[in-house]
């Protein structure tokens, strides 16, 4: 039985279809985070065809929204540059985190990985497969989420582009996609040291609010890993493993 799964195509594979139903479910609030991204790329003033461009090569909607008041503001493109690569700071975590179960395909394979990797995707695959050991499911799971994540992502960005006139800032659909990503998150909260690292992580992003560029973002990342680390050292079970 296997052996017939493991020829099957990608999309026909029983993982890729639920990865594909399990973000459909969370694929309200991703639609209406989209919506409110191709809706703000205009209104910020950017032409349609950048906008186009931004929405297919970027597929990153928190740096947009955090880069297009700079871009609109004429600011200097390294700040452009930085502000956004602080935002997505967290997708070196992310990409950590697949090492495991990823780590051993093509430089080529990896790459077309980190383009697709999502927040939503990846908290999902995580739940999906906690073990961080590859496997032969893994892969179809990943493009099924992807397959909803990406394109649900981008008709409805699309959608905002078109329809930005239309559509006032002011209703602040991107909140339902924040909403979205908290419920998974809380759903992972296990055990002691994830509610402790995920504490540590607000109040380090609270206090931390008032820096330039969301910086507080990535000061909250750190703290999380740095009392993840710590708590993992000083964990039985880890240093049990660890020594076997």
């Amino acid at each position: 039985m296997s052996g017939v799964t493991l020829a099957l195509p990608v999309w026909q594979h029983p993982e890729f279809r639920r990865g594909a139903r399990e973000m459909t479910g969370i694929a309200l609030g991703l639609a209406a985070w989209g919506l409110v991204t191709g809706v703000a790329m205009v209104k910020s003033g950017l032409p349609i065809p950048l906008a186009l461009l931004m929405t297919f090569v970027v597929f990153a909607g928190s740096a947009q929204l955090a880069s297009l008041p700079l871009i609109a503001s004429d600011a200097p493109i390294w700040v452009v540059w930085a502000t956004a690569a602080c935002v997505n700071l967290r997708f070196v975590i992310f990409s950590a985190g697949w090492r495991p179960y990823f780590g051993h395909l093509p430089l080529r394979e990896r790459l077309l990985h980190g383009y697709f990797t999502a927040d939503l995707n990846y908290v999902m695959f995580m739940r999906r497969f906690p073990e961080p050991k590859p496997s032969a499911d893994q892969g179809p799971y990943f493009w099924g989420g992807v397959a909803i994540n990406w394109v649900t992502w981008q008709a409805m960005s699309l959608l905002g582009v078109a329809l930005a006139d239309r559509i006032p800032t002011a209703w602040g659909l991107g909140f339902a996609g924040t909403l979205a990503l908290l419920g998974l998150t809380g759903s992972l909260l296990s055990d002691r040291a994830t509610w402790i690292a995920a504490a540590i992580a607000a109040c380090a992003a609270v206090a931390a609010f008032a820096l330039p560029f969301k910086l507080n973002i990535v000061v909250a990342i750190a703290a999380a890993v740095a009392v993840g680390i710590v708590l993992d050292h000083f964990n039985p079970f880890t240093q049990e493993k660890a020594a076997r």
